[in-house]
């Protein structure tokens, strides 16, 4: 499978030897700002306009900024690449970016997190908050860590997670994201963030009761989990292998829960 890596920082650097591991090829890098040359000879360019060799890629993996994420996964999409998306902090925009993404009959996975951890720990947070939704004695809230350079707060980790709580239990209703200086209404469900130093990523869930705490939480060590995943979302879109050719790629707008529930689709998750 050829991949173009849309952003060629940490994250950048990190999928291309994740992909190379898993047999597949980098034809292009693209980032106005990295240094070259990349580690696996693909030519890197500062541009999707200026890059030639997309026109031999099967698919684009994108980590970029939030500011400049929908313009390269529309360029992309223009060019009928399909595309895993894995910036955050750009889905005002995604109603539109849907709707050019089925005009084209082109192929988009995104996704806050592509972590396998995390999408099972959205899992097991779904199933420990349906749980304990009979017993008003667990109050349920939580918290979520990262690095002191994410621009966005709270992750969209923590949005997914929390929905999905919310979806859980019938006495909650409503997520509170920012200090409280009151009480926190039976109803809302508080999860705070915090920047601090290189922290890759933490995400907790506490059930409180008066006599005790139940907890479960997410923590990365680094990256890696995160590039693993979203090249398993690119194999999964084009049908493909590790280090094979690439498939007929999936027609439309998917996320890594689709990616998981294709996964687990044989198990009792």
């Amino acid at each position: 499978m050829n991949i173009a890596l849309i952003g060629y920082g940490k994250m950048g650097r990190i999928l291309e030897r994740t992909a190379l591991e898993r047999g597949h090829t980098i034809t292009v890098a693209l980032d106005p700002a990295a240094p070259g040359p990349t580690a696996s000879g693909a030519p890197l360019y500062k541009a999707i306009a200026e890059a030639k060799e997309l026109g031999g890629t099967d698919v684009a993996v994108e980590f970029t900024r939030p500011d400049t994420a929908a313009g390269n996964i529309a360029a992309l999409i223009e060019r009928g690449i399909p595309t895993v998306a894995g910036t955050t902090g750009w889905y005002d925009k995604l109603p539109e970016i849907e709707k050019l993404v089925n005009a084209k009959g082109a192929s988009l996975c995104w996704s806050s997190n592509y972590s396998l951890g995390v999408n099972l720990f959205y899992r097991i947070a779904a199933l420990a908050a349906k749980l304990a939704d009979p017993f008003p004695e667990y109050d349920v809230g939580g918290w979520e860590f990262h690095h002191n350079k994410k621009v966005d707060s709270p992750s969209g980790t923590a949005k997914i997670l929390v929905g999905k709580v919310l979806q859980a239990m019938t006495r909650k209703k409503k997520a509170v994201w920012e200090k409280l200086d009151r009480p926190p209404e039976p109803d809302e469900i508080h999860f705070p963030s915090l920047r601090l130093g290189s922290v890759p990523g933490l995400h907790a869930l506490s059930f409180d009761s008066p006599s005790d705490t139940i907890e479960i939480s997410h923590s990365a060590r680094n990256r890696d989990g995160l590039a693993l995943g979203a090249i398993r979302a690119a194999e999964w879109l084009l049908d493909c292998k590790p280090g094979k050719a690439a498939g007929k790629a999936r027609n439309g707008v998917f996320t890594f829960d689709d990616v998981m529930e294709d996964i687990l689709k044989e198990t009792l998750v």
